[in-house]
């Protein structure tokens, strides 16, 4: 049985561990600097910086996907629900797992009192794109990613 719920400090290491997956799947682990001591803090310190939501496989209590969020203002639009990533582990893709994720992240921007929903999606990820496409999602052509790292 699968249980999507919010995360806890104590969820950090295996949901660090669905980080790297991601990061291996995306052929870029070298980019990983975080870790899982940042991300307790950062997520469950005193000013937490991200949400969490994690689907639980409870057979085995074990942390099979996530969804980590955190919240952004647009000048035109007001208060976003910033998707930074959903994961679910490879073995229990396609069993509709990351879309209760989506469904449960949805249903957070809008008991924040979010205007909508944005994320970034890579281009050649295919089964990603499909995935979003099922609910009715906007994609930007025009928009460039910057990024300035420290």
């Amino acid at each position: 049985m699968i249980t999507i719920r919010p995360g806890t400090r104590a969820d950090v290491p295996q949901v660090f561990e669905l980080v790297m997956e991601l990061a291996i799947y995306e052929k870029a682990p070298h980019e990983v600097t975080n870790t899982p001591e940042q991300m307790a803090e950062d997520g469950f310190g005193p000013n937490p910086l991200f949400g969490l939501l994690v689907a639980e496989d409870t057979d085995t209590d074990r942390l099979i996907g996530i969804s980590l969020y955190y919240f952004r203002y647009s000048t035109w639009k007001g208060k976003r629900l910033y998707l930074e990533d959903i994961i679910v582990t490879e073995r229990y893709r396609g069993r509709n797992i990351g879309r209760q994720l989506f469904d449960a992240t949805i249903e957070a921007a809008k008991q924040t009192g979010c205007t909508g929903m944005m994320w970034q999606v890579l281009d050649w990820n295919e089964p990603a794109i499909g995935f979003y496409r099922q609910f009715g999602t906007r994609f930007d052509s025009e928009w460039t990613n910057c990024h300035l790292d420290f």
